[in-house]
């Protein structure tokens, strides 16, 4: 997964567990796309000061990760509501058989719920 994308995932699902003051850095360093100087400047701290807090954040969202796996299985129940879409759209085109259709969704669905 893109490096850029997984760290907005990470923020979005375990953004609110940091700091109002770690937030508001993380977010300008990888949501609004600033540089650690331009941060500094506006944050009033030093370059590595920005650096280290940006580190820490992102080592404090991979760990809630590690522990809650909540991106992980975000990303499978996305996968699979793809393949039922998938399947949908087969059905559409082909006209199969409806019973072969409900099972295969049925088998997604019972996947999706366990990892729930």
């Amino acid at each position: 997964m893109d490096k850029i994308l997984e760290q907005a995932l990470l923020y979005d699902f375990y953004g609110e567990l940091l700091t109002s003051h770690q937030k508001e850095i993380y977010e300008q360093f990888v949501l609004e796309d600033l540089s650690l100087s331009e941060i500094a400047e506006d944050a009033g701290i030093s370059r590595q000061g920005v650096h280290d807090l940006v580190r820490r954040c992102q080592k404090a969202l991979e760990g809630y990760e590690t522990k809650l796996h909540l991106v992980e299985k975000f990303l499978s129940v996305k996968e699979k509501v793809g393949q039922i879409d998938g399947i949908l759209d087969e059905w559409e085109q082909d006209g199969r058989n409806p019973d072969e259709i409900i099972s295969r969704i049925r088998r997604i669905s019972d996947a999706i719920i366990e990892e729930l």
